[in-house]
């Protein structure tokens, strides 16, 4: 899927601001990478947003709507999206999975697009207003914060 839809968007994440609510878990990033979200109303859903935005540098995301993302990793869908939702612990562990996985086949991050948004993409190149993103590879200080 790389062409120019792909680096317009990898343009696009990388100069973008997102916001970020600190998670609870001092080892999260290492376990799960670090989650940001396209608007400060949205990042409100994992709770308080840092009073900044963040900025970021990705190279080579790999992007999709959930489904999308769980066939290219797993090779198969591993949620049940008919279920009722998932514990915090059965999610924390999927993101953990998502993250050594996507990583071990040479990708730095997730980009999720809703799969309205992500056909779209891939039709027409309009990057959608609302993404998230999960940045893989961390760096943190000494507190277990991200740099």
């Amino acid at each position: 899927m790389k062409n120019g839809f792909y680096d317009k968007l990898v343009a696009h994440v990388n100069r973008k601001h997102w916001w970020h609510s600190l998670p609870v878990d001092p080892n999260a990033y290492e376990k799960r990478g670090m989650f940001l979200s396209s608007s400060f109303a949205e990042c409100e859903f994992y709770g308080r947003p840092q009073d900044e935005p963040k900025r970021v540098t990705i190279a080579k995301p790999l992007v999709g709507d959930e489904k999308t993302i769980e066939r290219t990793l797993f090779g198969h869908l591993v949620t049940n999206f008919e279920e009722e939702p998932r514990s915090i612990a059965e999610m924390q562990a999927l993101d953990a999975e998502r993250r050594r996985l996507a990583l071990s086949k040479g990708y730095d991050s997730i980009v999720l697009m809703s799969p309205k948004c992500f056909a779209e993409w891939k039709t027409t190149g309009k990057i959608p207003r609302s993404i998230e993103l999960n940045v893989l590879i961390v760096a943190v200080n000494q507190e277990g914060r991200p740099i």
